[in-house]
């Protein structure tokens, strides 16, 4: 997988990392655009939908994925603590239908070249124990496959 994602023993938090052959600014507009964040977050068992989003500071947003027999399969929802275009963004991200708590996500975006860029996410939760529970889940592989979704996607925008 492109995505890494490093988990230290012992402690409540992860680092991703993964690099994009997209400039920093087309890279940070998928995370700042409703109907990119949307696009990103489908897949061919949901479909995502943006209820609300307001990408600034103290903004916030809620996002609802739903089957093809309309079943709420994802919803998340959290508050914008910094949004610097093409910089950083720290969030707060809770799943509603999961008793994971609320994560503390801090994306930052970085220039390789022109057309490369990488971006890092740092995420804390509430105890080891539910860091680990995420990591026995699918988390790596779905969010690999969202990040290989966001590269196809942002790539016929250049």
């Amino acid at each position: 997988m492109k995505t890494k994602i490093k988990a230290e023993e012992g402690k409540q938090e992860l680092t991703i990392t993964r690099e994009f052959d997209l400039p920093v600014e087309l890279l940070f507009k998928a995370y700042e655009e409703p109907g990119i964040i949307e696009q990103v977050m489908t897949n061919p068992y949901a479909t995502a939908k943006l209820l609300k989003f307001e990408g600034k500071k103290h903004g916030s947003y809620q996002i609802q994925s739903k089957d093809a027999k309309g079943n709420i399969v994802f919803s998340a929802n959290g508050t914008f603590h910094e949004f610097t275009p093409g910089k950083k963004i720290t969030r707060t991200f809770e799943m509603e239908n999961a008793p994971l708590g609320v994560q503390l996500e801090i994306y930052e975006f970085e220039k390789l070249t022109d057309g490369t860029s990488k971006l890092s996410t740092h995420i804390i939760y509430e105890s080891v124990e539910v860091r680990d529970k995420v990591l026995k889940t699918p988390f790596a592989q779905g969010l690999s496959m969202a990040h290989d979704r966001m590269q196809e996607i942002m790539n016929k925008l250049k």
